[in-house]
């Protein structure tokens, strides 16, 4: 089974065909140079129309937990080096 459907497929190679040439734009306005950022442009705009593409990737709760965790840690452990220095 196709992840993608054709449509899709099509947006996503004219978004690439068109950061070629130097002609793709993000949202703020700048040249887009990264064939990754270029992609995710071509599914999102297929998105839009309506194409099958699967949904965006996003954290579950329990994954921005844990990385909240482990930001805390981190910010209170350069916090003791600096109070032992």
């Amino acid at each position: 089974m196709a992840k993608y459907s054709e449509k899709a497929s099509e947006k996503v190679e004219k978004t690439m065909h068109e950061m070629k040439e130097g002609k793709l734009k993000s949202g703020s306005g700048k040249k887009v140079t990264s064939k990754k950022q270029a992609v995710a442009i071509g599914l999102s705009e297929a998105r839009k129309e309506g194409a099958k593409v699967p949904k965006k990737k996003r954290l579950s709760q329990n994954d921005s937990l844990f990385f909240l965790h482990y930001l805390r840690l981190i910010i209170c452990f350069n916090c003791l080096i600096f109070i032992y220095l």
